[in-house]
């Protein structure tokens, strides 16, 4: 399903940011993937399609991850932290996806 089928506010609400991390930048030097937190209800469709309609880049595939809140201590009293989805963004080849658009 393409971009201009979808509901394009929707798609603006799919994506939340970048993951920046030391994982994610090898992915995406090494594999040409890029790695996003999505909302938990998000589809990989849904994905695609946004950001593809972002960032003007064409996506070969999306992979999803569910990633589990960690237990946390706040002295004697335990809490947990909120679980939350991430996608793997593989580009298709000679695509990429820069972050900064003034350059």
């Amino acid at each position: 399903m393409s971009a201009a089928k979808m509901n394009e506010e929707r798609l603006y609400q799919v994506i939340l940011a970048p993951v920046i991390s030391e994982k994610a930048t090898h992915i995406a030097d090494r594999h040409n993937q890029v790695v996003f937190r999505v909302a938990p209800d998000a589809t990989k469709p849904e994905v695609k399609a946004a950001v593809e309609m972002l960032f003007k880049v064409e996506v070969g595939e999306v992979k999803m991850a569910n990633v589990k809140g960690k237990v946390k201590r706040f002295g004697r009293f335990f809490g947990r932290r909120a679980n939350w989805k991430k996608a793997y963004v593989c580009l298709k080849p000679g695509q990429e996806l820069n972050f900064v658009a003034g350059e």
